[in-house]
């Protein structure tokens, strides 16, 4: 009786401490936590810069077993270390196709997530890379509709809702079957810590109106990259005069905004298409538009993704 009662005993206080040590600071559930000099090292001491912007850099890392992967910073200067655990923990919990996976995190000098694959690198470098092999027109068609179905995920189906994100060439990952990924992704919390800023003001539901106006001109510009090979330098502003002069200049010009490198290899019904719908995407920034993400997703998909 005394050696079942002992052995119960130690039972229960064994569960004690693993529940202590599972709701410690900096343990999370399924998400693996990364050394600090692990990542330094993968990241050649965060020389392997993939894109840098307001939110933080992002860093091509290589691990010992030779994978691929993401590494990005967290620079929200407001963010506490138990908002910074929370943050990991929601981002952990979506799952896309399109979207890259958070596999773990780190803290040290700097906050770190890691996300998953991107052994192909990002989509600007194989639209601006000489020495790599140009994608060919259906891999851009496969892109654009992966990327709409992911913002349509992020914008209306995932919980909690993501109002902030990024969308270009250079945050576009590529997996090693050429999969987009979109890997600049931040919580509503962010959106709403914004608003507090002196002279902002807005509601959660005008807010997200405004990204996602935000996100249909950014995936809009993302689709002239695709459509031209050119990558824009002044978030999509010099890109959409480029494609609006050689539109203006004679019936023969949409020739002139085609990727050299596409050669007679695309569908010109389907490049028509695409080239409305991202004309649409880009003009909804400037006026009120009649379509939402879903409406651009169902018609990519359905109306030029299946078009023959």
């Amino acid at each position: 009786m005394d050696d079942r009662f002992c052995f119960s005993c130690r039972t229960r206080l064994l569960l004690l401490a693993w529940l202590r040590r599972s709701r410690s600071p900096g343990r999370i559930a399924f998400i693996r936590r990364y050394g600090y000099k692990e990542i330094v090292r993968a990241t050649d001491s965060f020389r392997w810069i993939i894109y840098d912007n307001y939110h933080g850099s992002a860093y091509r890392a290589r691990f010992k077993d030779g994978e691929a992967a993401l590494v990005k910073e967290v620079r929200s200067l407001d963010l506490g270390q138990e908002s910074f655990y929370e943050e990991v923990k929601l981002l952990g919990r979506l799952h896309h196709r399109h979207l890259l996976t958070l596999r773990g995190f780190s803290t040290g000098n700097k906050r770190l997530l890691v996300f998953d694959n991107i052994e192909n690198g990002s989509l600007k470098e194989h639209l601006n890379d000489p020495l790599r092999t140009p994608l060919n027109w259906k891999a851009r068609l496969q892109i654009a509709i992966g990327v709409a179905a992911a913002l349509e995920y992020l914008l209306l189906f995932s919980n909690p809702p993501m109002y902030q994100v990024s969308i270009s060439s250079s945050n576009i990952m590529l997996d090693e079957n050429f999969t987009a990924k979109i890997s600049d992704v931040r919580l509503n919390r962010e959106s709403r810590s914004h608003s507090k800023a002196p002279n902002v003001s807005c509601s959660e539901a005008s807010c997200s109106e405004e990204e996602s106006s935000n996100v249909m001109f950014q995936l809009g510009v993302l689709m002239l990259e695709l459509i031209t090979g050119q990558s824009s330098d002044q978030q999509g502003e010099d890109l959409i005069e480029w494609v609006q002069d050689s539109s203006s200049s004679n019936g023969n010009s949409i020739d002139k905004m085609i990727d050299p490198d596409l050669g007679n290899s695309y569908s010109s019904r389907q490049l028509h298409k695409l080239l409305a719908v991202a004309r649409l995407c880009v003009k909804s920034r400037y006026e009120p538009s009649s379509f939402s993400i879903t409406h651009v997703y169902r018609y990519l998909e359905k109306k030029i993704g299946t078009d023959t």
